[in-house]
């Protein structure tokens, strides 16, 4: 597997991925149009995939394979290049290599967690729909997310400069219904085709806790900073619940917790993403 505990192979990832503008944003796209969730693609993909390969060689030997026999070669292109490839090919394939390990141990909903993550560090308008629309409508007990409420957001982001161009109503309107259905994919939202989706309840679980936290401190990101960071905000967690995750994590043997006021430190017991997503892989 591709080395992964060097801070300058990851920091682009989740430098990407921060909200708030600043030169640090990247820009809202519509490359969620060439794929949503892609559950099950991706999951036969890494399957395919070998540390290495490059998103036309793992294009090729999809296409060689017969798992897709539904999809055009077209269609399996943008799947690789504009999907797969952004997602988890970054970072010296860091993601896709601890993926194909952790597919083989995890349940489905677990490794929707993870895709999730991924997901939104490389399409940011996403992230910041679950961020600021989800959570929130979630957190006011509100039962259904609609397809206007996406378009509003959309509109806010396009009035915010946070395209680099102002989108047709017809893009909008497409974006719109891509940020709900890919929700839907990763089991935020209900599935179905439909303007209006049901809010499902949502919990990180402790092996997708457990990679998040050594993926930002090999990230080079400091121990206080990692409790506040954006990513633990795709699934709703203020610092006080990170720092609680965090000490159900120390139960289990992944960390060591000291916190004293609004100081904490941590103890990471794992050496390399390797080496925990291995342990995380047998239990």
């Amino acid at each position: 597997m591709p080395p992964t505990n060097g801070a300058s192979d990851l920091i682009p990832i989740w430098r990407a991925s921060r909200s708030g503008g600043g030169s640090l944003a990247a820009p809202y796209t519509t490359q969620l149009q060439a794929g949503l969730g892609l559950v099950s693609e991706t999951k036969a993909l890494l399957d395919l995939w070998l540390p290495g390969m490059a998103a036309s060689q793992l294009q090729e030997a999809a296409r060689k394979s017969g798992r897709f026999p539904t999809i055009t070669a077209r269609r399996l292109r943008n799947i690789v290049t504009e999907c797969f490839g952004p997602r988890y090919l970054a970072a010296g394939a860091s993601p896709a290599a601890h993926m194909k390990l952790l597919s083989k141990a995890l349940p489905t909903a677990e490794l929707m967690q993870l895709m999730l993550i991924f997901t939104c560090r490389a399409n940011p308008i996403l992230g910041d729909f679950v961020r600021k629309v989800y959570w929130p409508r979630y957190a006011g007990g509100y039962q259904e997310i609609t397809n206007d409420d996406a378009h509003a957001f959309v509109e806010r982001g396009i009035d915010d400069g946070k395209t680099s161009k102002r989108w047709s109503a017809t893009t909008v309107r497409r974006v719109s219904a891509y940020l709900t259905g890919c929700c839907a994919d990763y089991g935020l939202l209900e599935k179905g085709l439909r303007s209006t989706r049901r809010i499902l309840p949502y919990r990180i679980t402790s092996p997708v806790a457990g990679y998040l936290a050594y993926d930002l401190h090999f990230a080079g990101v400091g121990d206080n900073a990692l409790l506040a960071h954006d990513d633990w905000q795709l699934f709703g967690m203020s610092r006080e619940d990170v720092l609680e995750e965090l000490k159900r994590l120390s139960l289990k043997g992944h960390v060591i917790i000291q916190a004293a006021g609004d100081v904490v430190r941590i103890g990471w017991k794992h050496q390399s993403m390797e080496a925990l997503c291995d342990v995380l892989s047998k239990g």
